[in-house]
């Protein structure tokens, strides 16, 4: 029994190697998850006494619970005997198909990522770049809605710094889940993504399984009561103005509604606008076709090279924030409510029909975001260049006139975001923004709109054309609603 038995060294280095692997994965991995899972539920309960909108069950479900419940939900079985008889593949190959949809699609929503780290970190970043202000939120409504309301977010989309800025102001009262498109899914962003709530979609996907494993998705998740976010302008606007929207996600809401449901979906117009965009010059030359896209290389390289020139602002004392990031908050819009207003339920339609009723619905929503956006300093200030590019303004012309501009907006109904309360401060910080980026070019204290950045001045002036101008895509009958 003492006898000492010879064995090489590989094959103790291996047998050790398994040793410490069931370890771990049959008693260590299985306590930490435990104990990770109690800490996560306490938070969860924590936060949850002080959100408005309560983390619904559909988000503290496990991910693998809600794969299965999609993969096996009884329309996209039938889609995929459909998919399986068109196609001429096996029903086996199909299925497989439809599961990394599904693990593509659900998120794995994770209270201490979301409020502990995510939240925190949109903070310091939003805090870091701009002075953030909520401009106006209609608090009343906002907490008159039920818990038995699915809330659904619409926004402009302007920035990607939209999800930053809109996950950290509505933090204190709901937790966000985005739809986010195919340019995240790179490792680790789309585990980050995921961990956060949000869940990926594939733009202009002609694949009827894709689409019907999302579109089950999308309805599995407003029925849980998950608070979506969407931006039905498909995408961030090129030229400043509010793009026209597109009605997928919100078609996705409205095949399965049924008035007589117990749960009402109440979506919340919601503005967004910055003095500065940090892509403003990449969103105009996407405009231009004939532009030559450059490399992932290069736009590491420009990445780096922008932050490089802000440190070296700081560093001399020269570096301002971006100016002002505001968001409104708008009154809410009942669905039920507006489908009894005009008369119309999308169960009793057909496909042509009911695409034809939620593009008006669509266009309803995008303009009650397009009345609430906030008009900042910046751009009131191009809107003045803008209309006259070739006139020199004193500096007393300018006060003037967007005093006056100010003033017209507020008269019809806009939002103003007077910075301090000041408007002369208002305008002061509108004039230096375009001055240090060499918009606007200074001669013996009389200024002009440089030529080289017309379209950029342009681009911050659509932000706000809208509310004097309707949108080419809005019925006369919207727009003088």
């Amino acid at each position: 029994m003492s006898s000492t038995i010879a064995v090489p060294v590989w094959l103790a280095v291996l047998v050790g190697i398994l040793a410490a692997f069931a370890l771990l994965s049959r008693f260590l991995l299985p306590s930490v998850r435990w104990i990770w899972g109690k800490r996560i539920n306490r938070l969860t309960e924590r936060v949850n006494r002080r959100l408005a909108l309560k983390i619904p069950p559909i988000a503290r479900t496990k991910r693998a619970v809600l794969i299965d419940r999609l993969v096996f939900d009884s329309k996209v079985l039938q889609e995929v005997n459909a998919y399986c008889e068109r196609e001429g593949i096996p029903h086996a190959i199909a299925m497989k198909k439809v599961e990394r949809y599904a693990r593509e699609i659900v998120p794995a929503f994770n209270a201490y990522a979301y409020f502990r780290l995510g939240i925190k970190l949109a903070k310091r970043v939003a805090s870091l770049l701009y002075r953030v202000r909520l401009g106006h939120a209609n608090y009343k409504s906002l907490r008159a809605m039920g818990q038995n309301a699915s809330v659904v977010f619409v926004m402009n989309h302007r920035s990607n710094m939209d999800y930053i800025l809109i996950g950290y102001l509505a933090s204190k009262r709901m937790a966000l889940s985005y739809a986010v498109g195919e340019w995240a899914k790179v490792w680790p962003i789309q585990q980050i993504i995921r961990s956060l709530g949000a869940y990926f979609v594939r733009r202009n996907s002609g694949d009827t399984l894709y689409r019907r494993v999302l579109e089950r998705y999308v309805q599995m998740a407003v029925e849980g009561g998950s608070v979506q976010a969407i931006f039905p302008e498909g995408g961030l606007t090129h030229d400043g103005l509010l793009r026209p929207p597109k009605i997928g996600l919100l078609d996705y809401m409205l095949r399965a509604y049924r008035l007589d449901t117990e749960r009402d979906i109440v979506f919340v117009p919601v503005a967004i606008n910055y003095d500065r965009v940090l892509e403003d010059r990449t969103l105009l030359l996407e405009r231009t076709p004939q532009t030559e896209r450059g490399s992932g290389l290069a736009a590491v390289r420009g990445t780096f090279a922008f932050i490089f020139s802000q440190l070296g602002l700081m560093i001399r004392g020269k570096w301002y924030r971006f100016g002002y990031a505001c968001a409104n908050f708008g009154v809410p819009i009942s669905l039920r409510a507006y489908l009894q207003q005009h008369n119309w339920h999308p169960a009793l339609l057909d496909p042509a029909a009911r695409a034809q009723k939620v593009t008006e619905l669509a266009n309803d929503l995008m303009l009650a975001v397009g009345r609430i956006v906030p008009v900042l300093p910046v751009s009131v200030v191009c809107k003045l260049f803008a209309e006259s590019p070739d006139k020199y303004f004193t500096e007393q012309e300018i006060r003037e006139q967007t005093l006056a501009l100010q003033d017209r907006y507020q008269s019809l109904g806009a939002h103003v975001y007077v910075p301090r309360g000041n408007a002369d401060y208002a305008v002061q910080v509108g004039l230096r923004m375009l001055t240090l980026r060499h918009f606007v070019l200074e001669d013996n204290g009389r200024y002009r709109l440089n030529p080289d950045n017309a379209a950029v001045v342009r681009y911050y002036a659509n932000a706000i054309t809208h509310l004097t101008e309707a949108p080419i895509w809005a019925t006369p009958s919207q727009t003088a609603a």
